[in-house]
């Protein structure tokens, strides 16, 4: 059947992530409670909504998307899934100049910057644009309207009891933008491996 004008103009707001387990981001969440009174003015990240954000596709023509999925599936069979931990804090840009605060990811096999990387390379003959900036894996805890200045660095979140955790998959998101905040729809998972399933 033809798509209308309407479906074929269809543009999907598109992200490619890997997650950290639930129970993880939750624990985080809970941590961080002393960190939301220091910090009342930002706007705190939820537990659904926390991922490492491997590449941000934005507007995208639905159209695209079958070969997007073909560029995902071919990144994650060249990768095998590895373990990782929950580490420090951080801030963009600077502690000095803080517009967002993150928690980091120990990756000792440098599994995500691998395949952010590689699907920069997948993801350009689409029309993409690759990332300029240096990748940091990490899940956004909060965002300052107002830049935030820390002279003493960021401040220090203990996570280093929690279990580190295995990242076996890339996953292709959609995000609904609306008023009340963002809302994510995991749209495609892609296996890490040979078999890529």
């Amino acid at each position: 059947m033809a798509r209308s004008d309407g479906e074929a103009a269809e543009r999907l707001r598109l992200f490619v992530a890997a997650e950290v387990p639930h129970g993880h981001r939750d624990e985080v969440a809970a941590r961080i409670e002393e960190l939301k009174q220091r910090f009342s003015g930002a706007r705190w990240t939820t537990p659904d909504n926390q991922h490492v954000t491997l590449k941000f596709l934005g507007s995208t023509p639905r159209e695209l998307v079958p070969e997007i999925h073909d560029a995902c599936r071919s990144v994650a069979r060249d990768h095998e899934p590895a373990t990782l931990a929950l580490s420090d804090v951080g801030s963009f840009p600077s502690a000095r100049r803080s517009r967002v605060l993150w928690l980091g990811l120990d990756d000792p096999k440098g599994l995500l910057a691998g395949l952010a990387s590689d699907l920069d390379r997948a993801l350009a003959p689409l029309g993409f644009a690759t990332e300029e900036r240096g990748f940091t894996p990490h899940l956004t805890l909060c965002r300052f309207k107002v830049p935030v200045k820390l002279p003493d660095g960021p401040p220090p979140l203990d996570v280093a009891d929690l279990a580190p955790f295995e990242v076996s998959e890339l996953v292709l998101f959609r995000s609904y933008l609306s008023p009340k905040g963002a809302r994510y729809e995991a749209l495609e998972r892609f296996g890490l491996g040979s078999d890529g399933t």
